[in-house]
């Protein structure tokens, strides 16, 4: 029998396991695919972007999705307690934008390779291609076994359940764990796609007139009822087949997603600043200034430069001018050039689905776990960490912060339990 079994050997699974060991429990792991790690090696486009250094409430505030429920599992184990993990364990890591943390190698099989070598040397017990059918209670409703879809039963005191959710399913991520939270008598809140690209109606975007475009530093905002703002995120933007992707449309993606099921509405209107630093009265000294100084040319050769050819001439299309001489533009045609410029409409249908997201809006409620533990309130001796959780942050390194943090506060109270 043992002491703690661990189910999913991603981060959070193998951040549990390890602390688990690490507080001298005897531990198996277990993990239905054929390789552990999967979804880690992967990350980060491959490089793995471990955690994020930003302060405390900055971290709080980058995940948006029940945040504020980590400040119990911070104060045991954070950030900066993953840094000194790793590079004790001789992973270098580097400081890239926006606190981003990754392997000075720039290659995630370090970090699996670490904490896989990490947990044998502690002596876990490692089973692959070990598929979990259910999870099976005491008549008090505490943790007794696992129950595998070969029909074999294991026992062990406590179990930590850190399957994942439903994004990047190839990687094991298939939202196993919900009916054994369930069983338990477990809350799933609403799932839905997150940190996932948008899906647009425009008419430019079934042309893929700015198909393959990128915009730096421009906002998006997504409105709600009676156009109020809802959120607004500043950064990099990418035009496809389909819409936009690009760090502030993942961002936006939850938001797009909560305010259709809020209104009931099909269509959820975005915006573009494609110049958030300067106000609409600096935007139009600039572009008059250009016409000043270009004033026998179009007006469309006179604004060449001032911002991306393709978007300059799509809004020239939309508002029927252009190919003016400078002097002749109208007043009228110019204003609603500028007003585009910082409010350029888009028209939401949607987001891509879970196969397509980098993370799972929704999962296990955390109001039924104990923060300071990560053991359900409902199962005693059940442990749950990582994105199976209600909780789902930016990309940025602040999901793999979270699963990194849960799973090392799971693992170790676990462990705790057996005694």
């Amino acid at each position: 029998m043992y002491d703690v079994i661990v189910i999913g050997g991603g981060p959070s699974g193998l951040m549990a396991t390890l602390a688990s060991l690490q507080a001298g429990a005897k531990t198996l792991l277990l993990d239905k695919g054929n390789k552990l790690g999967r979804k880690l090696a992967i990350s980060g486009g491959g490089r793995c972007n471990v955690t994020n250094r930003k302060p405390l409430e900055e971290l709080v505030q980058s995940i948006p999705g029940n945040g504020r429920f980590l400040y119990s599992p911070f104060s045991q184990f954070d950030n900066e307690s993953i840094i000194e993990l790793f590079e004790g364990f001789g992973v270098a890591l580097k400081e890239e934008d926006n606190g981003r943390m990754f392997p000075v190698s720039d290659k995630a099989a370090d970090v699996v390779r670490v904490l896989i070598d990490q947990i044998r040397a502690h002596g876990a017990e490692i089973r692959t291609m070990a598929e979990v059918a259910t999870l099976d209670f005491h008549e008090d409703g505490s943790f007794a076994s696992v129950l595998l879809a070969d029909g074999e039963r294991i026992e062990a005191t406590s179990c930590v359940v850190a399957v994942g959710g439903k994004s990047v399913p190839h990687t094991g991520s298939t939202g196993d764990g919900y009916p054994w939270a369930v069983k338990a008598g477990h809350t799933i809140t609403e799932l839905f796609p997150t940190e996932v690209p948008i899906l647009l109606g425009d008419t430019f975007i079934h042309a893929k007139t700015l198909q393959g475009l990128s915009l730096r530093d421009v906002a998006l905002t997504v409105h709600g009822k009676k156009d109020k703002p809802i959120k607004t995120h500043t950064g990099d933007l990418l035009f496809t087949h389909f819409g936009i992707s690009g760090p502030i449309a993942l961002r936006c993606s939850q938001y797009t997603i909560k305010e259709r099921k809020r209104s009931g509405e099909r269509i959820v209107h975005l915006s573009i600043d494609v110049f958030p630093d300067e106000s609409a009265g600096l935007l139009a000294e600039r572009f008059n200034a250009a016409l000043a100084a270009n004033p026998k040319k179009t007006v469309r050769n006179a604004w060449k430069g001032q911002a991306p050819e393709r978007l300059l001439d799509l809004l020239f299309e939309q508002i029927g001018f252009g190919d003016e001489v400078s002097t002749q533009i109208k007043k009228a045609d110019f204003q609603s050039f500028i007003a585009l410029l910082k409010r350029f409409p888009l028209h939401a249908t949607g987001t891509l689905d879970f196969d397509k997201a980098f993370v799972t809006g929704g999962g296990v409620s955390i109001k039924e776990i104990d923060p300071k533990t990560m053991m359900s309130k409902i199962a005693p001796r059940l442990f749950f960490a990582g994105e199976v959780l209600d909780i789902h942050g930016y990309t940025g390194g602040y999901n793999i912060t979270a699963a990194f943090v849960t799973g090392h506060c799971a693992g170790t109270n676990a462990a705790y339990a057996r005694v």
